[in-house]
């Protein structure tokens, strides 16, 4: 995330902070259910007379499934030939049912038809092995947000009123510290019980000192939980203000408390030769083929202004160079580019140059 994205009208800058926080907090698990697995070899609806109208309904539905170790034939409730048919389930399909909850999910085509069709966008799926009824480990992996929106989402009817109602509300809804901490009261439940394993993320907030000293002290508070990821802040300043403070001033814009608590990255400038792989890197992924002169063109911007500079500066000259007909990009396009476009600090130069030639 971004510092400055704490700030919203709908949302408390807490409320922001936590929700990234649980957004990093990972949690996988593994549940054994009972399935039916294998090849649909035969999908046969049974209709007989409706209680409530005239017309004829689906009374049960006979399916049979086939492994690589046999055949099985299920009778189906009709609730389930609604989730088939959700599902475009034909025969040659490969599908598993849960046995608990009745939940189909379509696999893929059998590869036994691999060579029906020259050219055909399906994803074929080998025929299952073992029998058709079977234990089966599912693995879900979830964040702590998923699990607190789908508990704060409110459980309204499935009636065209209701829907319409989620529709016309977009906006965001704070989730209570209530039902936090009953989201983790389950997860350690979950855990205890070794349904479900913790798996902590990385939380990474670039433009750190756009936060205000009440970021800072549920920044604080929320890193000495004991559910936390691992959090790494970024920062291009040197010793400035606080925010939120009546002037106080701070490596990097943060408190002074805070600070102790962290581990400090130590970071050097690149030297040429790294400058110089970079700009080359890039420029492959800009599609740019660079002479070596105009590599050693850009390096030699990359050193004496910046690096960002230079790299903004490979695709308005890659243009340059095909407009003029050059099969690669030389040291000519990259001097106009300069021209035309101008660093930070060339730019505040002029300003100061010329201050009384802009409106103050």
């Amino acid at each position: 995330m971004v510092g400055s994205e704490v700030y919203s009208s709908e949302v408390k800058k807490t409320e922001v902070l936590m929700e990234n926080f649980r957004r990093a907090i990972g949690l996988r698990i593994k549940e054994v259910k009972e399935v039916y697995e294998g090849e649909v070899m035969e999908l046969t609806p049974f209709e007989g007379d409706n209680p409530v109208g005239y017309a004829k309904a689906i009374q049960h539905v006979e399916v049979s499934l086939k492994t690589a170790k046999g055949v099985k034939k299920l009778k189906l409730d009709p609730t389930i030939y609604e989730s088939i048919q959700k599902e475009r389930v034909s025969v040659g399909d490969v599908i598993y049912i849960e046995s608990n909850t009745g939940s189909v999910r379509r696999m893929g085509r059998c590869d036994v038809y691999a060579t029906e069709f020259d050219l055909e966008a399906e994803e074929y799926v080998p025929l299952p092995k073992g029998d058709v009824h079977k234990k089966k480990e599912v693995v879900q992996d979830v964040t702590l947000h998923d699990l607190d929106v789908a508990n704060a989402r409110p459980q309204g009817g499935n009636d065209i009123v209701a829907m319409l109602g989620a529709m016309t509300k977009p906006k965001k809804t704070e989730i209570t510290e209530k039902l936090r901490r009953e989201i983790d009261k389950m997860v350690d439940r979950y855990i205890d019980q070794g349904i479900a394993e913790l798996v902590p993320g990385v939380l990474f907030i670039d433009e750190i000192q756009m936060l205000d000293l009440e970021c800072f002290t549920y920044l604080h508070r929320a890193l000495e939980s004991q559910i936390s990821p691992i959090v790494v802040l970024a920062s291009n300043r040197g010793t400035c203000e606080v925010r939120g403070t009546d002037g106080i001033q701070s490596p990097h814009g943060l408190p002074m408390d805070l600070l102790n608590r962290l581990l400090i990255i130590r970071t050097d400038p690149y030297n040429r030769e790294e400058t110089a792989q970079i700009i080359q890197i890039r420029a492959d992924i800009e599609g740019a083929k660079l002479e070596e002169a105009g590599l050693e063109a850009l390096t030699e911007i990359g050193v004496s202004s910046s690096l960002r500079y230079a790299v903004q500066l490979i695709t308005p000259a890659k243009l340059h160079s095909r407009v003029s007909g050059l099969d690669a990009l030389g040291p000519e396009s990259v001097d106009t580019m300069r021209t035309l476009f101008l660093d930070a600090r060339s730019s505040a130069r002029i300003l100061t140059e010329h201050s009384n030639a802009y409106m103050k």
